[in-house]
């Protein structure tokens, strides 16, 4: 089964004010084409029409921190609308009437909560792509299965849920057997170490 995997970004995330109903919460979770900090021993971009497949057939929820105790919206009810733009993945999300969804507006509006994130899957092998450059390894995101999108107060921690397993196996499949320990083979002994503490 895939594991479910988390990114967050410094986004714009804006509230929309709509005469006669609840403001809507607009966004962008995911950047097009854009290299991520380092996450643990590897970088990660996004491939344009990465989300096209997903956003049309699948289930998707806005949250608030990723907790499903605070849905925001949901695709297939309309209370949530995604689409890809040149940008990225945009989302809008009508939140429930409810006093915490009009706090979590209120500390939007005020800049205390200003980070977009999205959960995601990735099914099967084509579905991603790895590559060796200078700075170590690359891996783009073909075609995910999202999860979640959601508005956070802190980014998730910034190292992924990729096991070190899977990180050995792409680090000697692009280097070949009997290569020299890399920048990576050295990071994934130092997390073992600390997984051992």
């Amino acid at each position: 089964m895939p594991e479910k995997e988390i990114r967050t970004y410094d986004v714009e995330l804006r509230v929309e004010e709509h005469e006669g109903g609840m403001p809507k919460i607009t966004g962008y979770p995911a950047v097009f084409d854009s290299l991520s900090e380092d996450l643990g021993g590897f970088k990660e971009k996004i491939r344009r029409g990465a989300f096209s497949e997903t956003i049309e057939k699948d289930d998707i929820r806005a949250l608030f921190n990723h907790d499903p105790n605070y849905v925001l919206g949901r695709s297939t009810n309309g209370s949530l609308k995604l689409k890809e733009t040149d940008k990225g993945l945009h989302f809008e999300t009508e939140p429930p009437d409810t006093q915490w969804a009009r706090d979590l507006i209120t500390s939007i509006k005020r800049g205390d909560v200003n980070q977009g994130s999205f959960a995601f899957e990735v099914r099967a092998p084509e579905d991603e792509h790895w590559e060796k450059s200078e700075g170590g390894l690359i891996r783009e995101l073909r075609k995910v299965r999202l999860r979640d999108v959601s508005v956070v107060t802190y980014p998730a921690y910034q190292a992924t849920q990729i096991n070190a397993r899977t990180l050995e196996e792409k680090q000697k499949e692009l280097d070949g057997d009997g290569a020299k320990p890399s920048t990576l083979d050295l990071r994934l002994k130092e997390l073992q170490l600390r997984e051992k503490e």
